[in-house]
Order: C-alpha cells, then sequence, then structure tokens
C-alpha cells in the first residue's frame, strides 16, 4: 500500500510519532499527482514542488519543536478554487479569472495553515460553482477514479476526485446546493457541509451568499470531523459568521446509536431514485436499526418546491455576487472595444461560460421589477417554509437519512445537453442549503457497474455532533473502498 492510501488522521498521527516525515509526505502526493493527473485531471493549479517541499519543511520543524500539535499538521491537503490563497493562482475554473493571483488569503485556509497544513494545489470545479458535474470548468472535465467515462458530480468535483484518487490526503470544498456531498458520494468519499455560519465565507469567492458554506473532504468520517474542527471559528470580517462554542466534532466519534432516532422522509424515495440507490441507502437504515437506533418514515412535506426555490434564489444572488466581474479592477479584460459599455458587455460575453451566463440571466430576470414579487419573494418565503418542515421533523427525530444523489455517476456529457435534468439531480441536497443544516454523505455500497453509493444524514442547525456520531457508527460496519485509480504509480 502506498503512503496514499492513509487516511489525514492516521498519516498525521505517524508524522507526530515521528514514523515519517512531511516532506516525506507532501512527496508522496506529489508523486501521486505527477502518476494520476493525466486521467482524472483533478487540479486547476498544482503548487510548485520547491514552495510545497519547502513549506513542508517548515511544518516538520515546528513540530518536532512541539509549536504543532495538531493531527494535521504537515498533512498535504487541496483547496477548491473558489477559496482566496495569498500568491497562488485562484480561478473559479472560469475564464474571467484565469490570472487572478489574490492578495489574501481564506479564513478557513488560514485557520488550516496555523494548524499546520501544507496546500499542494488548487482543485479544478464547475464554473463559479454552478453545475453538478465539473464539466463546466474552462479548465476541462474531471473524470470520476471509478471509471473515468464517468463524471465525479459537482460542483467540488475535484476535490472529491483528487482524495478519491489518493492525491491528496483530504480537500476543502464549497456547498451551495450540495456541491460537497453529491461528489462524495459520487466518488465514494465522504463530506460534510455544516450549519450556515459555523465556517467563515471570507475568502471564498461568492456564488449564493445565503446558501454558500465551507466544508472537508476526505477518505472517512473521523478525517472530516478533524478537519472541521480546525476550519471552524468565529470570523468578524464575515456577517453571517456565528460565534460557537461547541466545536469540538471529534468528540462524536462514538460508535453507539442506542435509542438515537432516525426519521425516513417517503418524499425522498418516490419514482425518480434509483432501484440499486434505494437498496443500498435502506440497507444502511437497517444496519442503524440493528445497532439499536429507531428508524421511522414520515412525510416531509415542500420537497417538490424545494429546486424552483433554489434555483430562483441561487441564481439571483448570483447575478448580484457576479456584477463585479467586469474587467475593470481584476481578471480578464477583452483585448478589443470601444467604450466602457462595450468593453464590460464584451468582457462578461467572452470571460463566462455558458452555464454561468444562464444563471446570471434567469438571475437578473427574477429580479427584474414586475417579476421581483412573483418570483424571489414568492422562492423567500417557500424557503422559510422549508426550514419550519425541518423544525417540525427534527422535534420528532435526531437524524434525517437518505440518499445524497437520485442516481450513481452519469457518463461524462450526458447532464450538458439537459439542464433541467442535471438541476433535478440536486433533488436531495438543496433543501439542507435553503434550510442552513448540517449534512454528511458517506459511501454505503457499489452499484453494478461499479460505481460508488452514496448515504446521506441531516442534522438539525449546530447538531453536526448527531450526524458524525452515526455516520461513524455506520462506518464502523463496512471497509474504506478505494477507487481503481487509487492503485495507479504511473501515468
Amino acid at each position: 500500500m502506498s503512503l496514499t492510501s492513509e487516511s489525514a488522521v492516521a498519516l498525521g498521527k505517524k508524522i507526530q510519532a515521528k514514523e515519517i516525515t512531511t516532506v516525506e509526505a507532501a512527496q508522496a502526493a506529489l508523486d501521486a499527482i505527477r502518476a494520476k493527473e493525466d486521467k482524472v485531471h483533478a487540479f486547476v493549479t498544482v503548487a510548485e514542488e520547491e514552495a510545497v517541499l519547502k513549506r513542508a519543511g517548515e511544518v516538520q520543524k515546528q513540530i518536532e519543536q512541539g509549536i504543532l500539535t495538531n493531527v494535521l499538521a504537515g498533512v498535504p491537503v487541496a483547496i477548491k478554487d473558489n477559496m482566496c490563497t495569498k500568491g497562488m493562482l485562484t480561478t473559479c475554473s472560469s475564464k474571467i479569472l484565469e490570472n487572478f493571483i489574490p492578495t489574501y488569503t481564506a479564513e478557513a485556509v488560514l485557520n488550516l495553515e496555523k494548524a499546520g497544513a501544507v496546500i499542494i494545489g488548487k482543485t479544478n470545479m464547475d464554473e463559479f460553482a454552478m453545475g453538478s458535474t465539473t464539466e463546466t470548468s474552462y479548465y476541462g472535465a474531471t473524470k470520476n477514479p471509478w471509471n473515468e467515462n464517468h463524471v465525479p458530480g459537482g460542483s467540488s468535483g475535484g476535490s472529491c476526485a483528487a482524495v478519491a484518487a489518493e492525491e491528496c490526503f483530504y480537500a476543502l470544498g464549497s456547498d451551495t446546493g450540495g456541491s460537497i456531498r453529491q461528489p462524495s458520494s459520487f466518488c465514494g468519499v465522504t463530506g460534510i457541509k455544516p450549519t450556515y455560519g459555523t465556517v467563515s465565507r471570507y475568502g471564498l469567492i461568492a456564488y449564493g451568499s445565503s446558501l454558500d458554506q465551507i466544508g472537508p473532504v476526505a477518505k472517512d468520517v473521523t478525517d472530516c470531523a478533524a478537519i472541521l474542527e480546525a476550519i471552524s471559528s468565529y470570523d468578524k470580517k464575515d456577517s453571517t459568521s456565528i460565534n460557537r462554542k461547541d466545536l469540538d466534532f471529534t468528540s462524536a466519534l462514538v460508535d453507539d446509536v442506542k435509542g438515537m432516532k432516525i426519521g425516513i422522509p417517503k418524499d425522498y424515495f418516490k419514482e425518480g431514485l434509483d432501484e440499486e440507490v434505494k437498496e443500498a441507502v435502506l440497507h444502511a437504515a437497517k444496519v442503524l436499526e440493528e445497532k439499536g437506533a429507531i428508524v421511522e418514515e414520515f412525510d416531509l412535506g415542500l420537497v417538490d418546491y424545494a429546486i424552483p426555490a433554489y434555483y430562483v434564489i441561487a441564481c439571483a444572488e448570483a447575478s448580484s455576487n457576479l456584477a463585479r466581474f467586469d474587467g475593470v479592477k481584476y481578471g480578464y479584460r477583452t483585448a478589443d472595444y470601444e467604450g466602457l459599455h462595450n468593453m464590460y458587455k464584451k468582457t462578461r460575453s467572452e470571460g463566462f461560460g455558458a452555464e454561468v451566463k444562464r444563471r446570471i440571466m434567469l438571475g437578473s430576470f427574477v429580479l427584474s421589477s414586475g417579476y421581483y414579487d412573483a418570483y424571489y419573494l414568492k422562492a423567500l418565503r417557500t424557503k422559510a417554509m422549508i426550514k419550519q418542515e425541518f423544525d417540525k421533523a427534527f422535534a420528532k427525530y435526531d437524524v434525517i437519512l437518505g440518499p445524497a444523489a437520485p442516481s450513481t455517476a452519469p457518463l461524462l456529457g450526458s447532464s450538458l445537453d439537459d439542464p433541467m435534468k442535471m438541476y433535478l439531480g440536486d433533488i436531495y441536497t438543496i433543501s439542507v442549503n435553503l434550510a442552513g443544516l448540517p449534512g454528511i454523505s458517506l459511501p454505503c455500497g457499489i452499484d453494478k457497474k461499479g460505481l460508488p453509493i452514496g448515504l446521506q444524514l441531516i442534522g438539525d442547525c449546530f447538531n453536526e455532533k448527531k450526524i458524525i456520531q452515526m455516520a461513524y457508527a455506520f462506518e464502523q460496519t463496512r471497509p474504506y473502498q478505494h477507487s481503481p485509480l487509487s492503485a495507479c504509480t504511473e501515468a
């Protein structure tokens, strides 16, 4: 087994025990990227080897001096390309930011660096996080490490594929409507979307500000809990940041679900759900029941309204957030133009891809006079009602259990032709963002095509510990399955 097959926490413990050095770990990650990147295309930018090894050497010294004691110290990490990293290209996988090098670092990434993380690169994503397949990237599509003819999911497809291909030990992603949980499900890894406001959004290039949240992607629940603990903090620079006291997420890594109540929404198991996915998810519920959890079916209302509400709100916020990319202060500017208005128009026409333009136009439409009340305000009211439905459910249940996606990873190219189909694929994840709830996706099976199936556990606001505990208990019943590409050692 290669060094990169270790989990992040297991590697961190070996580094602390002096069984391995941070430089060796960084070198192993860089070698893995060299061997596999042609096949998977998980990265937009790979950091320079010299800079990575220098940083690893500095961290090693601090570990030896007893300054850095975090279990993640010295462990190589990849960052989704919509989080600012000082001095390192940050593109959002868009042409309009192809030359953007930030002058500051996102708070969540800064927290990781304080813990001793070694950043090895920036991962590919759907352009501005708009998409569910990582095919809308200006830099080309990422492939699924389980089968290179399939998508890895999106928009954090690069982060999830990099972890599944074992090019890095863990990664950061962002989740606006399922962008951590759905690709985690497709790539057979574990990803958490925390409660809105738990992780600072400062330095995260905004898509839908009321929905965006940064979270970890890793091989297992233990890793995700440790990473979430490291990146969570109150941040005055983010007006939506919440000052929480209960950030010791690793204390929930307990293999015990006796008496915990699980609600299974009947609405999640109607037509449109793949039979193999349905079987694997319900089998996971049965396993948890055998371990002592109480499992009940219930009706979760308004599920059918979640997708229209989400796309109205997300597109409205996107059209407002993306107005800043105009070719004036930073990023791409068209070479040939006449006057300021023409420069704006040409820069944006040339700089944005088709999916981003579609969502900006949709957002501008729902915010325009005459349509604002009919669409945007109605969507906000629906969002509040969805939150009420979840409140009712959590008065009765500790955790809600369901699929992370209606099917396993589709073939490359099959979703782009049908945007509606791609949007409907978010049916099980977007309500969690609308209600600001925490959710985790973890592997629960493999289908006949050899593709991973993901289980989603949803908790009430600030109840990450419950979903971590339940996910951990389920994880103990099955070994981690490495992707076929993870074993690849040469390009």
